[in-house]
């Protein structure tokens, strides 16, 4: 048997519609993916960690221990080589707590105006609770930061991040191209390679 005998229901500890769009497109048919709506979940889910990792583990235990699902989470972070690593674990408030998408990339390119070096990466890690057991699985995407925005697909960074080997930014490809390349589409692969295998 190559797959689950049953359907099974997984949480995904996020309020972002985007994020939720590019993991359906995704996981497979049989696992029914609830978002934190779909749960009655609609307190601000504590991101206290000084580590992407850790943020990621801090959403997953808090839907378990406060809702009893099994559930993964995500936390992306943007590591950029000139800054030191800066946006990384601070990426979605770089510019304030009120996580305006726009005003971090216009941080973000004020920080890097001058400097020569571009070059950055994309990293997601997923955590899952299956059960008693908690899993991590992380995504790097490399890449550089480009010098104004470009395209008006995706969301966040997309807009300034060129992934290696690429004339677009992340803004300018369809959902699929950018699910085959992006830190959150492999970290998701990995996720859902585990999850079949799991089921056989």
């Amino acid at each position: 048997m190559n797959a689950f005998t049953e359907k099974i229901k997984l949480v995904f500890a996020t309020n972002n519609p985007n994020k939720i769009k590019e993991i359906k497109a995704l996981i497979p048919d049989n696992i029914q993916l609830l978002s934190l709506e779909d749960i009655g979940c609609k307190e601000d889910i504590p991101e206290t960690s000084n580590t992407i990792e850790g943020n990621a583990l801090q959403k997953m235990e808090y839907v378990k221990q406060n809702y009893g699902y099994d559930c993964f989470a995500d936390d992306t972070g943007l590591e950029v080589e000139a800054l030191n690593g800066a946006p990384g674990v601070h990426s979605a408030r770089y510019a304030g707590e009120d996580k305006n998408s726009t005003a971090n990339v216009q941080k973000l390119l004020k920080e890097l105006e001058g400097k020569e070096n571009r070059r950055a990466r994309f990293k997601t890690v997923i955590a899952l609770q299956l059960g008693k057991e908690q899993y991590t699985f992380t995504g790097i995407c490399s890449g550089n930061v480009i010098f104004d925005t470009r395209g008006n697909q995706g969301f966040g960074y997309d807009p300034v991040f060129q992934p290696e080997g690429k004339t677009q930014t992340f803004a300018q490809m369809d959902l699929e191209e950018k699910s085959e390349l992006s830190h959150r589409g492999r970290a998701t692969r990995k996720l859902v390679d585990f999850l079949v295998k799991k089921g056989q």
